[in-house]
């Protein structure tokens, strides 16, 4: 057999935040990491993270045009709605192009169009859900697709029995590095408490703005203080400043690309709570500080953020009570308490599901080459 004959070729379908693109990246690299000679081609959109994330040509990128639904009005829902035909003959052309054996949806708009078009051609197809509550477009798919893989064992409830799998939530290669740190390990060495803030891969107002009124409650440990900041581009200058008028040790940035050497010297994150944030705090054993979107769909975040401040693996503060004093007597006393975030860091790391990508793949080829239930229905 040559190389060519026993490789496997796979779409990866969405992306648009990176909550969507970073699991689908997971899944590649455990893809080309199976079998000398597996190809991946992601499919996204124009307008989605996936055209900066993936510019560096690891792997390539074809993009369809397909409008939003989500927070539009009814005219534009109906202009949405009538373009998706041309959505899916878009995808129906990239994926006669590339002849994958499978396509995985991972969400976000491209998702839906680019499945549907796996389904007209008799291509073998799978989704993952990141979130507790799954959104429309899964919804959708789930009765076009052979299996369905899940973060959440809560999740399975939303998707027929026979298919759906719980694998946990796909994490990049480079978070798998931190596995097992230790705080402590850092500690002894006498570097600064390193908090590490981020609201996503565009920033969050609010957080930044909070973090901005912290500082001045956090006088009484600036000397051992260093931070991380992930602003976003819209509030980049504005909290570049308050850190420099203030003299303090800070790293700011509008968008981090090596998001796990950040993980890996934060003694402390500050967040929002998606799906992939919870997971890589998981894999790389973090005690953070999660604020969850309070518009996410369903109320995903919150759910996410409760499930583990109700075990102790991480503190919450809801949106709404977010304030710099809050925040900033939250890190203090999580400074002032190691074995508390310690204590945080062993609850979290029992979330851990370092394997999901490597089990998704699995089962991906479990499906091409015939073996188990691939029944659709």
């Amino acid at each position: 057999m040559t190389e060519r004959e026993d490789a496997m070729r796979g779409v990866i379908a969405g992306g648009g935040t990176g909550g969507h693109l970073f699991p689908g990246i997971a899944i590649a690299e455990a893809f080309v990491e199976r079998e000398r000679g597996n190809e991946v081609l992601f499919v996204g959109t124009e307008k989605g993270i996936e055209v900066r994330v993936l510019a560096d040509g690891r792997f390539p990128l074809k993009t369809i045009r397909v409008m939003p639904l989500k927070g539009k009005s009814v005219l534009e829902k109906g202009r949405a709605l009538w373009s998706l035909p041309k959505a899916v003959q878009g995808a129906l052309g990239v994926l006669r192009e590339f002849r994958p054996e499978v396509v995985i949806g991972v969400g976000g708009y491209a998702s839906g169009p680019t499945v549907v078009a796996a389904f007209l051609l008799g291509t073998k197809r799978v989704i993952h859900e990141q979130n507790l509550i799954p959104g429309l477009t899964n919804r959708f798919l789930k009765r076009l697709c052979h299996k369905v893989f899940v973060s959440f064992e809560e999740t399975q409830k939303y998707f027929p029995k026979g298919k759906t799998i719980v694998t946990g939530n796909p994490i990049r290669k480079a978070f798998l590095a931190s596995l097992g740190r230790r705080t402590e390990e850092k500690e002894a060495k006498g570097h600064r408490f390193t908090v590490f803030l981020f609201g996503g891969s565009a920033g969050a107002h609010r957080l930044n703005l909070a973090m901005i009124e912290a500082l001045s409650h956090l006088e009484s440990i600036r000397d051992a203080l260093s931070i991380i900041h992930q602003t976003g581009a819209a509030d980049f200058d504005q909290v570049r400043r308050a850190y420099e008028a203030r003299g303090l040790d800070a790293l700011v940035r509008p968008f981090f690309e090596e998001m796990a050497a950040c993980y890996q010297r934060a003694d402390l994150v500050v967040c929002r709570a998606g799906a992939s944030t919870v997971s890589e705090l998981s894999v790389c054993a973090k005690a953070a500080i999660l604020v969850p979107y309070p518009y996410a769909a369903h109320q995903h975040q919150y759910f996410n953020a409760k499930k583990l401040a109700d075990v102790g693996a991480a503190r919450m503060i809801l949106d709404e009570a977010l304030s710099g004093e809050e925040l900033a007597q939250t890190i203090l006393h999580l400074y002032h308490h190691p074995d508390e975030r310690r204590a945080m860091e062993e609850g979290i790391r029992r979330f851990a599901r370092p394997r999901a990508a490597e089990e998704i793949v699995d089962h991906c080829y479990a499906l091409v080459r015939g073996e188990g239930n691939s029944d659709v229905s």
